[in-house]
């Protein structure tokens, strides 16, 4: 009965098993799980970097000695224990659902952030080209890997979740799905405050699109491809397209902050106005899901930065790093470089977060439709133009990002200017008082005039 159960699924194994499949399988394993455990340190080094910024310790006190005396020495370990605390706390939470929601789709809207978030990764190529040998060479699976998965092996393949024909263009049809929980998160839970987020999130999301694309167009004509390893190429032949459009990196840099709703555009979630924002009514693990999904975000957004313009894998004739290289040990060390860019850049936007202060709503939008979209624009024909003329060395591309970073300073007094700020006469006010008030702006008597706070109450 065994046999009968094991050999037509042994037999649909061999018949549809290749070699890129065998290895995407592999490479989605071990790449969700290593970003898994990243995000959870991301939260860590979040509060670690908050702590650093504000002249604080941060977390210090949670090991893994778990209170048991024989690993006493693992107790405190710089606090490193601290997002298993964290996760532990949020799955033993009560969960609370608001009695008036919508329960289906209260429930549904995390997961649906989430997913997008993990499918993201699947495209970028995190370890480069792979001369598999045959399966029945590999010691540790021999015979029986081929037994179980057909004769495999020895050729070429591209160490990635997937690799298919429409290359970065999955990633941005899967990055832009994230939206919709946010929306269904905010209109679901029947609270005001979390509808206001989800619209702006909306709204928010749809406007850096915009630049975003236009940005990545720019790369895309240049290097010629929509495949991942084509740009990675391009890059090792003509250096990191960073320096050759700058105005682009930086563009995109802003877009997919934006895009995780990171601050300073994090109005979605804004304490001060929303509470909490789309997320006010969660609670347990549903709400540390959409905190999870944002890390995803980061560490995708910021990988496929560094596919885009910090040329991927490579790093600078490093052994190991060109895209020729294809043994198992240069596998490993690309993953390292591609990852450590990325977490690099995961580290600057957490310094973005804790330096930077929060911008209005109203400069969010202004910024993204009036000046990140018509300067996007001005840096997609700027580089049509340089590929169809054939200038498209590094030092012609960056001479020509400087020549339009100068037209838009010289132009920039000309355009039209509508003030939002303007101050209204409020009649009674300090700054407008009425006929015959005097408004005193001194500090009252006592110790508030002393800089010497006790001398300042000894009666002279």
């Amino acid at each position: 009965m065994t046999l009968a159960i094991i050999d037509p699924v042994l037999d649909f194994v061999h018949a549809h098993m290749t070699t890129q499949l065998f290895v995407s399988i592999h490479v989605l394993l071990i790449v969700v799980h290593v970003i898994l455990g990243a995000v959870a340190y991301c939260t860590y080094g979040e509060r670690k970097v908050s702590a650093y910024i504000q002249d604080r310790m941060g977390p210090n006190r949670v090991g893994f000695d778990f209170g048991l005396p024989f690993l006493k020495f693992l107790k405190g370990a710089l606090g490193l224990g601290q997002p298993l605390a964290d996760g532990l706390k949020f799955l033993l939470k009560e969960d609370y659902t608001p009695p008036k929601a919508d329960r289906v789709l209260f429930t549904l809207a995390p997961a649906v952030v989430v997913i997008p978030a993990i499918l993201g990764f699947v495209i970028l190529p995190w370890g480069g080209y792979f001369d598999m040998p045959p399966i029945g060479d590999i010691p540790i699976l021999g015979g029986i890997g081929e037994a179980l998965f057909g004769p495999i092996g020895g050729e070429r393949v591209v160490v990635a979740g997937l690799n298919a024909n429409v290359g970065i263009i999955y990633l941005l049809a899967i990055a832009s799905l994230g939206v919709y929980g946010v929306v269904l998160g905010g209109w679901a839970s029947n609270n005001k405050y979390s509808f206001l987020g989800g619209l702006r999130a909306t709204a928010q999301m749809v406007s850096y699109e915009i630049p975003l694309g236009l940005s990545l167009m720019a790369v895309l004509l240049i290097t010629g491809t929509i495949m991942p390893m084509g740009i990675i190429s391009y890059q090792q032949e003509n250096g990191w397209l960073l320096f050759s459009q700058p105005i682009a990196a930086v563009l995109f840099f802003v877009a997919i902050l934006a895009e995780a709703n990171r601050a300073p555009f994090d109005n979605a979630e804004a304490e001060q106005e929303l509470v909490g924002g789309y997320n006010t009514e969660y609670a347990s693990m549903r709400y540390a899901l959409f905190f999870l999904a944002e890390y995803m975000h980061m560490v995708t957004s910021c990988a496929f930065f560094s596919l885009l313009f910090l040329g991927g894998f490579g790093l600078f004739g490093l052994p190991f790093t060109g895209v020729e290289d294809t043994g198992f040990l240069a596998v490993l060390v690309k993953f390292g470089v591609f990852f450590g860019k990325a977490l690099l850049l995961v580290v600057f936007m957490m310094f973005i977060r804790w330096t930077l202060p929060r911008m209005r709503y109203d400069q969010v939008m202004f910024l993204g439709w009036q000046s990140m979209i018509p300067l996007s624009l001005g840096v997609v024909v700027m580089t049509a133009v340089m590929v169809f003329n054939g200038w498209t060395a590094w030092y012609e591309l960056l001479g020509a990002n400087a020549l339009l970073t100068a037209v838009l300073l010289l132009i920039q007094p000309l355009l039209p200017k509508q003030p939002v700020n303007r101050k209204l006469r409020l009649y009674g006010s300090r700054f407008n008082p009425m006929e015959g008030e005097r408004v005193s702006h001194a500090a009252p008597a006592g110790m508030a005039r002393e800089d010497r706070p006790y001398e300042g109450t000894v009666p002279v």
